[in-house]
């Protein structure tokens, strides 16, 4: 296929812990994005390696901090208030399908509630209504780091079994509530970043532990059970919901045609990628995990019921977010996943992240040529310092090059042969960022005016870039 497919969901994503806001709100409890701490002086292309542990000592510093300023996802873009008015924007955009999370903390205040919070529940049946109502495709995320403060504090996050039903639980509770109006679901938010969002991701407090790396690895262990009982969960209830599994992209290129660097590039690769979709698609642990367990002296505990679930219930599609390629070298960097290289080929933003729309096509094409299941690209962006000027406006040139030649590497890996349905840039809308948690760091078509400490008009202004994916979308790619 020359084109994009007729039915093709063009679409947008964001994160509930992003845009929300209204953290006390709607009986919802206290959840690990609403201690994001915002540092005014960050280094926003240097490494984040010490934002991404959380030692018992640190977060109660964090709870005793009273201003909502420094913490900007507890008041985001006030989505939760203004949800309407900006789907209505997504609507005005075109958008088939717009990809969101439900906030667990919403839903089970405490994670290990006994009966769900209906307050929370009535929220989502607003919200994804109202989604439905202008046309678009609900794609909904079950765990986009939005886990409950509690399950870290009382239970020590994933790393304990008990998590796995407390989060099968709230999966039932969200199917039964809205499968008749959600086909797509990902479990869980690029389930691979146990390395750079390793507190977020799996609530584990770094001085609880022994081993910390072992830590992650038992987490994860517990995090594949969950998905595959919440698969069959949701089979059960109606087996026309499609369950996908998302990682982030982090494949990288080996820095020289040495053998040595190739393979020890591909060994990266495997437990950085392939390890977590290898498990939930394929269904089963592969020999390099075990051998990567033994060299390290992991002890993963894990049953036999475990494994046979997890052999059952495999994905329905994959997804996977793709904002920049990385390199790495078999004398420069060291055996840790997040250790690897910048490649001085490519030109990189202002947050040191390589601009590489050849590297999309690759991993589609890795990716699809590995597990031949549907796949979506749930998100790609260019966080960039946009200017509103005078006349309200922001021309954002920039971005429209940066997701033009991307768009056009989708074309070439569908000309491939690559299955792919849905195609989510990350942000239509401005939201409060992951990684360094401010507003600076925009990638949407729809500019939101507030600054990093939450002072602002709140206006909306369309962006240069909104009529660009407005067009590309009426076209179905043909105007790019």
């Amino acid at each position: 296929m020359k084109g994009f497919p007729k039915k093709f969901l063009w679409g947008g994503a964001v994160a509930a812990n992003q845009c929300e806001g209204a953290w006390k709100e709607g009986g919802k409890g206290l959840s690990v994005p609403d201690l994001d701490w915002h540092n005014p002086n960050l280094n926003r292309a240097g490494k984040r390696d010490e934002d991404s542990e959380m030692t018992s000592s640190r977060l109660e510093e964090l709870m005793k901090i009273h201003d909502d300023s420094q913490f900007p996802k507890r008041n985001g873009i006030d989505f939760y208030h203004t949800y309407k008015e900006d789907l209505r924007l997504m609507h005005e955009l075109g958008l088939k399908c717009f990809r969101t999370s439900i906030n667990w903390a919403r839903i089970f205040p405490n994670g290990d509630d006994e009966k769900p919070n209906e307050e929370g529940l009535k929220f989502y049946d607003d919200l994804i209504d109202t989604i439905v109502g202008y046309g678009m495709e609900p794609i909904i995320t079950l765990f986009h780091y939005e886990i409950p403060l509690n399950i870290v504090t009382k239970y020590g996050g994933w790393k304990n079994r008990e998590v796995i039903d407390m989060f099968v639980k709230y999966c039932k509770v969200c199917f039964e509530r809205y499968h008749s109006k959600v086909k797509y679901w990902i479990l869980i938010n690029q389930i691979n970043l146990i390395y750079v969002e390793s507190f977020n991701s799996l609530g584990i407090l770094c001085d609880r532990v022994e081993n910390l790396e072992e830590a992650k690895y038992q987490a994860i262990h517990h995090q594949f059970v969950a998905c595959s009982l919440a698969q069959k969960a949701a089979k059960e209830i109606d087996e026309n919901m499609k369950m996908g599994v998302m990682i982030s992209d982090h494949n990288c290129y080996a820095e020289t045609a040495k053998p040595e660097d190739v393979f020890y590039t591909y060994q990266k690769n495997q437990m950085s990628q392939m390890f977590y979709t290898d498990v939930r698609i394929r269904g089963s642990y592969p020999g390099y995990a075990y051998r990567f367990f033994e060299e390290k002296n992991f002890n993963i505990e894990m049953t036999e019921e475990d494994l046979a679930v997890i052999k059952e219930y495999t994905a329905d599609f994959m997804a996977f977010s793709y904002y920049y390629s990385r390199m790495n070298s078999y004398e420069k960097n060291n055996k840790g996943l997040n250790d690897i290289s910048k490649n001085p080929l490519l030109k990189a933003s202002i947050w040191g992240w390589s601009i590489d729309p050849l590297g999309l096509r690759n991993s589609l094409n890795l990716y699809y040529d590995r597990y031949c299941i549907p796949m979506m690209i749930a998100e790609n962006g260019l966080g960039a310092l946009d200017e509103l000027t005078e006349d309200y406006q922001i021309h954002d040139g920039y971005r429209i090059d940066y997701l033009r030649e991307h768009v056009l590497a989708i074309k070439e890996a569908i000309y491939d042969g690559v299955d792919l349905f849905a195609y989510c840039p990350w942000g239509p809308i401005d939201i409060v960022s992951c990684t360094t948690n401010e507003m600076s760091k925009r990638y949407g078509f729809v500019y939101v005016d507030i600054n990093d400490d939450g002072t602002g008009s709140r206006k909306r202004y369309k962006k240069d870039s909104f009529a660009w994916y407005q067009n590309v979308i009426r076209s179905n790619g043909e105007e790019i």
